[in-house]
């Protein structure tokens, strides 16, 4: 070993916490891949300085820990020209645009055009790296999480970000009281009064028990999370769009689109382009006709369902990401037949996965097991047995349940991307058993409706099926999905060893531990099956050959901070 290298790391080691040194005992007994631990001591806190010093120490640089993106989630500065107006195509939001609140996809990216979070999940890297905050370290247990702010940061109002401003809209995020969307990812870890100011450019976040990951709580991927400034009436905020981000708002057409220009004062490198535009479509065939037209420049996310001639096409430029997003089918463990699991596990046993894949993604997607857990996450554990198309076993359990004969029973979703198309599969492979789905394919306005238990069809129903976006960690999917007292638990799944898992596996903090936990939970998903996952996608995104600079990401947001268009 180096000396020079050996000297670098101990001063990392003597200056971190207890969490970030577990981190890199876990790394020098084998325990993780140099990938592995560039992305949890990234979380953990340690800088690209330590974490690169760390790796030296263990046998030369990583190139994987050198961030390629800039300020704001900006790709590579870009090579194009300054000036022009980037024309983006997307699904029109189906609510109003108030940060709290937004739960869809055409709502968070635009969020993300105007709004920063404390930190940013970057995919083109695979770590979390620093955006408005430019450090963070846990206590000991990892139940107090302290980040430094960065300075000289403005709204676009040209009032100072402060502490007070991400104390603020922390504690707003943070209230049962609000409807917070991102109470999702939030809820059961964070209350208001656990943020607190340090001093002005520091805040504090004691959480309710251990968490590992808080990070990614206050990321990117939890995009109501937009910093907006102490006192802000979240439902006047529509009228402003008030945030830090690299562009500022210019207009807004609900079913029609956005406009947004640079933001000059911004903290980070300046905004190439002179306008974004962004409009909006009810369906993904507009748009990819729209592209093809040259009358857009850019699609935020499509499925290859409809768009195979973007993948075959050499004058356009299709670029994926890999992802935890997922189709998620509940079955009510409420309401009969589905209180049985073995009806459960027998539609479960239904679903011809890799026709799927086939068929709806063009191989661009990866098979699922009934359970959150990705191949993505470190922490899945992939010795878990895969579920396969059993169409035997599935009349047998049918028969044990007291359904010879199969029976009848809605499936309720939205019209989105490959959703409806999922449903029909859905239904043919369930008829092979007996089971006869009714579908109810909906608007996406009137399938989310309030996005809360008695208003929404997602919700109520006794099938559904839901399209998840990207996360860094499964937590949300684990919590606000599938716990008694879950936000999104569209199954109404009620299982008090299933909770205890939960709770286990988000407070702890090394990966063998964490894997080990999963196991456990993704066997009680099997055995249960209140949902189920057939696949976890490849994030696509869609542009001409003109477009450069654009960082896509995974959970459904386009940065164009360094995007340009020739």
């Amino acid at each position: 070993m180096n000396r020079t290298h050996a000297h670098e790391s101990d001063r990392v080691r003597h200056a971190s916490g207890e969490l970030q040194n577990h981190i890199i005992d876990e790394l020098t007994a084998g325990h993780l891949s140099r990938r592995q631990f560039v992305k949890r001591a990234s979380v953990a806190g340690l800088s690209a300085t330590a974490i690169g010093a760390v790796l030296a120490a263990c046998g030369g640089a990583n190139s994987s820990n050198k961030s390629s993106s800039g300020p704001s989630g900006a790709a590579p500065t870009s090579t194009g020209k300054k000036g022009g107006t980037m024309r983006v195509a997307q699904l029109a939001p189906v609510a109003s645009m108030n940060p709290l609140t937004v739960s869809d996809a055409g709502g968070l990216n635009l969020l993300a055009q105007v709004g920063e979070f404390l930190t940013f999940d970057n995919d083109t890297t695979e770590k979390l790296e620093p955006m408005l905050a430019t450090s963070w370290s846990p206590n000991s247990s990892g139940t107090e999480w302290t980040f430094k702010l960065r300075q000289g940061v403005k709204f676009h109002n040209g009032q100072t970000m402060t502490a007070d401003d991400v104390v603020y809209t922390f504690k707003q995020l943070s209230d049962p009281h609000n409807a917070s969307n991102a109470l999702s990812t939030l809820g059961g870890i964070l209350t208001p009064d656990g943020v607190s100011k340090v001093d002005s450019g520091t805040v504090r976040f004691k959480l309710h028990g251990p968490n590992g990951n808080f990070p990614y709580a206050v990321s990117s991927d939890n995009y109501n999370a937009i910093i907006v400034p102490a006192g802000t009436d979240y439902a006047k905020w529509p009228n402003t769009w008030i945030g830090t981000g690299a562009f500022k708002y210019v207009s807004y057409s609900a079913n029609n689109g956005a406009s947004f220009a640079p933001n000059h004062d911004y903290w980070g490198p300046k905004p190439l382009l002179s306008q974004t535009k962004f409009t909006f479509y009810g369906s993904q065939q507009p748009q990819v006709l729209a592209l093809q037209g040259g009358d857009v420049d850019l699609i935020n996310g499509i499925v290859p369902t409809g768009a195979e001639a973007l993948l075959t096409g050499s004058q356009y430029r299709v670029f994926g990401r890999k992802s935890s997003g997922h189709r998620e089918i509940s079955m009510r463990c409420d309401q009969a037949p589905f209180t049985d699991p073995r009806v459960r596990r027998a539609v479960a046993l239904t679903l011809d996965r890799p026709g799927m894949i086939s068929s709806l993604m063009s191989g661009k997607a990866v098979l699922g097991n009934d359970s959150p857990f990705a191949p993505k996450f470190p922490s899945t554990d992939l010795s878990v047995p895969q579920r396969k198309q059993d169409i035997a076993q599935a009349k047998q359990l049918l028969a044990q349940a007291g359904h010879p004969r199969g029976f009848s029973a809605t499936y309720t979703s939205e019209v989105t991307l490959e959703m409806p198309g999922l449903a029909q599969i859905v239904q043919q492979n369930a008829k092979l058993a007996g089971i006869d789905f009714k579908l109810d394919i909906l608007q996406q306005s009137s399938y989310y409706g309030k996005s809360s238990f008695g208003s929404s069809p997602w919700l109520d129903a006794t099938v559904s099926a839901v399209d998840y976006g990207d996360r860094g960690t499964p937590n949300i999917f684990l919590q606000a999905a599938l716990t008694s007292h879950g936000i999104w638990n569209a199954a109404h799944f009620k299982d008090p060893t299933y909770d205890k898992l939960v709770t286990q596996y988000v407070g702890e903090t090394d990966l063998s531990s964490q894997r080990a936990t999963a196991g456990k939970i993704e066997q009680l998903l099997l055995d249960q099956t209140p949902l189920m996952i057939p696949y976890f996608l490849t994030a696509l995104f869609a542009s001409s050959n003109k477009v450069s600079g654009v960082n896509p990401s995974s959970v459904g947001a386009v940065w164009l901070g360094q995007a340009s268009i020739a």
